[in-house]
């Protein structure tokens, strides 16, 4: 039987499926589906240590959706803008907002929020 969980994976040689992302874990830009677990990734590479990051999308009038980051930790908003620019990321990939935060939502289990994330980014993005 086969089942549909909204996972993105793939089968290895020997058989062994990896989750990679979610399919709810994409924005869909122009037409393009982008990983959101790629862009946290991708910009989490560039922070410092105790820096946190988490992407949502978005809708967005123009493209269908855009990606917004929250992040949190020791950064200024000034020096994540400059390390993305100066990154050589995909320009699909670039965040339209950065909002900065106290801390990235988590559930219970210490796992990220992304419900209260999306939440978060459409009330500030809305002020």
């Amino acid at each position: 039987r086969w089942y549909k969980t909204g996972d993105k994976g793939h089968l290895d040689e020997d058989g062994f499926l990896t989750i990679v992302d979610r399919y709810s874990r994409f924005a869909k830009i122009g037409g393009e589906m982008i990983s959101l677990g790629a862009v946290e990734a991708a910009i989490g590479k560039l922070l410092p240590e105790n820096a946190e990051v988490l992407a949502t999308a978005l809708p967005d009038g123009k493209k269908g959706e855009k990606v917004v980051l929250l992040f949190a930790g020791n950064i200024a908003l000034d020096e994540l803008k400059r390390l993305i620019d100066q990154s050589g990321l995909n320009p699909l990939m670039r965040p339209a907002e950065l909002i900065p935060v106290e801390a990235i939502p988590k559930l219970g289990s210490g796992k990220n929020d992304f419900s209260q994330a999306k939440r978060l980014a459409l009330e500030t993005v809305a002020a």
